[in-house]
């Protein structure tokens, strides 16, 4: 259902963090070959083992297009082969697999954002343009991914406030579930997105749509961020007034530049309430991640996509890690940091159980775990 005579904010909606309770989470298998390469079973193997972890605490919804729909379904079926027994006592959660086509599995960006009051959870719908339309957008057509949020919603049967056209992704937004908005000049401010709007009218949308009192606007994302650098790959929240931020000691970096102009924001800034944010510097890889040569001749490019190169630098960050209920599922990236970035979240979030995934297979895509999965809020099943 589509609702457009009031707003979230209005109604007493608002966003809430990610660390709060879910309901379940959105995923996409993959399988665009200018994301994925021609035979996407890397990225498979890698978002499969995203959903093993998320299912230790939460079910997942799993979209998937017609022509790996069979792949899809097979993987729910040994999922709950394999934990039927665990299934059944409630200490794991099924994956419910559903078809829809996509352009991509991006699950962040194309899904619906979600509002709450109380236990009610309604739908947020975007008009979504692959990350910058025809300006500096990564494909051509999109129409599928821009269709998928309303049709989950309708699918599911969740009231749905539709923005369209104002152009958002669900990586480029972080909440507290307390007022407060984190997200990146770089990112909002692009002329790809929209460009008609200033600053202040997109804060103002942003407050309307979900329910926030403040945006902290930090300037920059991650280097090389094709996404126009989303928030979600620099900086998230670990529970209200206390983020992590991505981090290098090498000033040689161009990422050191842009996490110190970050740092620089958050310590001055306050959050909805008040508070004086606890920044926890969060380290990227300590050598870059590229694309190797047999990356790039794996990849099958439609007209209008935007091609890579070999030994092109990918965003790979620690930053962008998914909260489910019981856990962090982190990515790794062969580095000598991946260690590091364990421990740190580890003392970030004592209540819940890191599950380290490489994450190669996915950053090669384009994005990383946090970027192929959306969190529903509410009670679990």
């Amino acid at each position: 259902m589509e609702h457009n005579r009031t707003t979230p904010s209005a109604d007493g909606y608002h966003m809430p963090a990610e660390y709060e309770p879910h309901k379940g989470c959105i995923m996409i298998w993959p399988q665009r070959p200018g994301s994925w390469k021609k035979d996407a079973k890397d990225a498979e193997r890698a978002f499969c083992a995203v959903m093993e972890a998320i299912t230790k605490s939460e079910p997942v919804y799993l979209a998937a297009g017609k022509k790996v729909l069979a792949r899809a379904e097979a993987f729910a079926a040994q999922q709950k082969e394999k934990y039927r027994e665990a299934i059944a006592e409630g200490r794991h959660f099924p994956v419910f697999v559903f078809e829809s086509e996509t352009d991509d599995a991006w699950a962040r960006d194309m899904a619906p954002t979600f509002v709450r009051k109380g236990e009610n959870v309604r739908a947020v719908n975007w008009s979504f343009n692959a990350w910058g339309g025809t300006v500096d957008g990564l494909y051509a057509s999109w129409k599928l991914d821009d269709a998928f949020a309303l049709d989950f919603a309708k699918r599911e049967g969740y009231f749905c406030y539709d923005v369209a056209p104002f152009v958002l992704e669900g990586g480029s937004i972080h909440s507290d579930g307390e007022g407060t908005l984190i997200v990146t000049e770089a990112c909002l401010l692009s002329q790809g997105r929209n460009p008609q709007m200033s600053r202040e009218q997109i804060e103002e949308q942003l407050k309307y749509w979900l329910g926030v009192h403040k945006i902290i606007w930090l300037p920059c994302g991650i280097y090389q961020d094709e996404t126009n650098e989303h928030v979600d790959n620099v900086c998230a929240f670990v529970r209200p007034g206390e983020v992590v931020l991505a981090w290098t000691e090498d000033e040689t970096d161009p990422q050191y530049a842009m996490s110190l102009a970050d740092l620089k924001v958050l310590e001055q800034e306050t959050d909805a309430k008040g508070r004086k944010f606890k920044i926890h510097k969060l380290p990227i890889p300590q050598k870059p991640v590229c694309l190797t040569r047999e990356d790039v001749d794996g990849f099958v490019f439609e007209e209008g996509e935007d091609e890579r190169e070999a030994g092109e630098r990918m965003a790979a960050s620690y930053v962008n890690f998914y909260i489910s209920n019981g856990g962090i599922i982190l990515p790794q990236f062969g580095d000598e940091n991946d260690k590091r970035a364990v421990e740190i979240l580890q003392k970030c979030f004592p209540e819940r159980r890191i599950y380290p995934i490489d994450a190669r297979a996915i950053i090669v895509g384009g994005g990383n775990i946090h970027c192929i999965t959306q969190q529903i809020p509410g009670k679990n099943i």
